[in-house]
């Protein structure tokens, strides 16, 4: 890597940093530094503080403001990992899901199919029972014009028998008045 030289100023002196880090990162640096001794600075000036008591305590309250920061990285670690754990947990939750909703699509399918294969057995029943009621019309048809014609022979048998009793009936009142006659004639 390069190494960059920069002139800064710091509480008031000129400085050469030279580092790594890109130029405006060591400006960045050393503004912070500087900025941090004039805070103290203004706040140790009616106690008389040298300008080495100043960088000492500005050192110290930047190095309280790195741990501090430090655990502001751990607290954000820690909270990356616990989000980690629930993203994982809830990929698993949406995963079951996934596998619950397939599930539940399958048997809504074969219900579907069930229900399908059921009206078209029903259809077919009905077709059968409405092929056999109307049979048994046609059988009752059948039946009420066979009876129809029976009565009506049984009818036209009363009615010859009707007719038949009397003419003998006739033939027998004939026959007794002749008989008569011969007997009145005879004796």
């Amino acid at each position: 890597m390069e190494t960059n030289k920069v002139n800064v100023k710091i509480y008031g002196q000129e400085y050469v940093i030279a580092g790594d880090k890109p130029k405006e990162e060591i400006i960045q640096v050393a503004a912070h530094v500087d900025m941090k001794m004039q805070e103290i600075g203004e706040a140790a000036k009616s106690l008389g503080a040298s300008p080495s008591n100043i960088a000492v305590l500005s050192a110290v309250n930047i190095a309280s403001e790195y741990f501090e920061v430090l655990e502001e990285i751990e607290e954000l670690k820690r909270l990356n990992l616990q989000l980690e754990k629930d993203a994982q947990h809830y990929v698993q939750l949406w995963d079951e899901s996934k596998k619950n909703y397939m599930d539940y699509k399958e048997e809504t399918q074969a219900i579907v199919l069930q229900r399908d294969d059921l009206l078209n057995q029903i259809k077919q029943k009905e077709a059968e029972t409405q092929q056999l009621q109307n049979e048994v019309n046609n059988a009752k048809q059948q039946a009420q014009s066979s009876m129809e014609e029976v009565v009506k022979e049984v009818e036209d048998k009363c009615k010859e028998l009707e007719n038949s009793f009397f003419d003998l009936q006739m033939e027998n009142l004939q026959l007794k008045k002749e008989l008569e006659k011969y007997k009145n004639i005879n004796g």
